[in-house]
This record gives C-alpha cells, structure tokens and sequence, in this order.
C-alpha cells in the first residue's frame, strides 16, 4: 500500500526514468535501444498516473496505466516487425537511416 508520504517519491522516481528514456531517445542510434527508451519514458508515465491515483483514492490511473500498457504493446509489435523487416534486406540498422524509409 502506498502512503501519501510516498508520494513525492515516486513521482521523483517517475521524472527520473523519464528523463533517462527521453536522453536515451535522442542520444541514441540503435532503433531497438530507441524502442526501449520509449518503453521506459511510458513506463514512467505509469507510474506517475498510479502514483495519482493512489493519492487521490480513484481507480482512474490504474486504468489510464492499463491503457497505456496495451498502447506501448502495439508500439513494440509494429516497431520490432519494421525493425525485423529492415534488419533482413541486410541493411545496417541506424535510426537516421529509417527516417527516409527510401529504397
């Protein structure tokens, strides 16, 4: 059970691993390490809207969380499958290469 003294905590917690998935998104080049920051940065927004909820005893950010959920689940299915495509015409797998997507 979390206690509103956590609070503050776990919203630190929730901007702390935003800001490594968003330093990760534009630092990186590897697209599969760029899909797991932005895993990261949805991961954090679930927390925070858990840490909500439980602040304001609604059940509301438990559900905006499971929706969030099903959303970066789509995201990792569609963006793995271009990724997997990319990856098996041989080319080399960069995220400024992708941003054309020209043959």
């Amino acid at each position: 059970m979390i206690s509103t003294g956590a609070f503050p905590y776990l919203l630190g917690l929730s901007a702390f691993l935003f800001t490594i998935g968003a330093a990760g998104v534009l630092i990186r080049r590897n697209p599969i390490v760029v899909l797991m920051c932005i895993e990261l940065m949805l991961n954090a927004g679930n927390i925070a809207l858990i840490a909500y909820g439980r602040f304001l005893n609604s059940v509301e950010g438990q559900i905006f969380a499971f929706m969030v959920i099903v959303v970066a689940a789509a995201e990792v299915v569609v963006g793995l499958a271009l990724v997997t495509a990319i990856f098996r015409l041989g080319r080399e797998l960069d995220v400024d290469d992708l941003s054309e997507m020209s043959e």
